[in-house]
């Protein structure tokens, strides 16, 4: 690990805080999903959303996780091999097609969300009960500020 200081001017710097804070979360969880199920987080992702919303097309997927859709479209690809995620034709737009959790699918996904909860509150048990709910009413009030976009434009 590098010894080196950031100026003062990065290190104050909230969207880089909240970048690194995301980062350094995301590859703690990451590395227990890789560990016991054998998953990416990129992977994890598209199926934490499908167990949530159901059937979605990739750009769908794209849109509500704001990754581009060349890592979805891989990462839809292996869960397809995996048999965790099935692909079926979209009736509303035949050019595309919609994604769903499979039985295995769910049933590892069932398995992964009490361990999501665990390293959730390991995580973020230096915060009271009201200050993760002021954390979490940030971030939304953040999120929403910051506008909506195409997540296509993120590869741009």
């Amino acid at each position: 690990m590098p010894s080196r200081q950031l100026s003062p001017r990065l290190a104050d710097f909230l969207p880089y805080q909240l970048s690194v804070a995301s980062n350094a979360v995301s590859t703690r969880i990451a590395e227990q999903y890789r560990k016991r199920f054998a998953l990416k987080t990129t992977e994890w992702r598209i199926m934490a959303v499908l167990g949530d919303s159901g059937a979605l097309t990739q750009r769908d997927l794209s849109q509500l996780t704001l990754m581009d859709k060349v890592p979805v479209n891989r990462s839809c690809k292996r869960l397809e091999e995996r048999g965790l995620v099935r692909r079926s034709p979209n009736a509303k737009d035949g050019r595309s097609h919609l994604l769903e959790l499979t039985v295995e699918g769910r049933a590892v996904h069932a398995g992964i969300m009490p361990l999501a909860r665990q390293i959730e509150e390991e995580l973020f048990a230096v915060l009271s009960d009201d200050e993760r709910a002021m954390l979490r009413d940030m971030l939304h009030r953040v999120r929403e500020n910051a506008g909506e976009f195409d997540a296509q434009s993120l590869a741009d």
